[in-house]
């Protein structure tokens, strides 16, 4: 499965020159994770009641060109990989109206609880949610 978000570029997204500053590109891809687990049924929030918490060990990020103000970007989600250990998301960001390429991303993360000690394995709660499309 692949979720797709749709985000302006506001004049806040962008440096003096209007074009978007580079931490604008990351809250935007961590939307897109967020939307995507989503779908799968997995909110954050009762995650971290059960005592799951899902943090970035691993980011590779290829930027190809720059969005502007007021561009309209297309945010791509999908899972690449899934292990007993690790998710590995794949990312593309983009402009919607003429599909130029602002960046392609691989984004892993793992399972760790609450008080930050890793779970040994993906609890069960993720991968039921992600094995209709992925194997583990």
């Amino acid at each position: 499965m692949k979720d797709e978000l749709i985000q302006k570029v506001y004049y806040s997204d962008t440096d003096a020159f209007g074009v978007v500053w580079h931490g604008s590109y990351l809250r935007w891809l961590e939307m897109g994770r967020v939307e995507l687990c989503e779908k799968y049924g997995l909110n954050m929030l009762e995650l971290e009641k059960q005592d799951i918490v899902l943090p970035v060990t691993n980011m590779n990020i290829r930027y190809k060109s720059s969005g502007k103000l007021n561009d309209i970007v297309l945010i791509e989600t999908s899972i690449k990989k899934l292990t007993p250990v690790t998710i590995v998301f794949e990312q593309t960001i983009k402009n919607q109206s003429t599909g130029k390429l602002f960046l392609q991303a691989e984004f892993e993360v793992v399972a760790i609880h609450n008080d930050g000690s890793l779970h040994r394995r993906l609890p069960d709660v993720i991968k039921n949610a992600f094995n209709s499309e992925c194997l583990v």
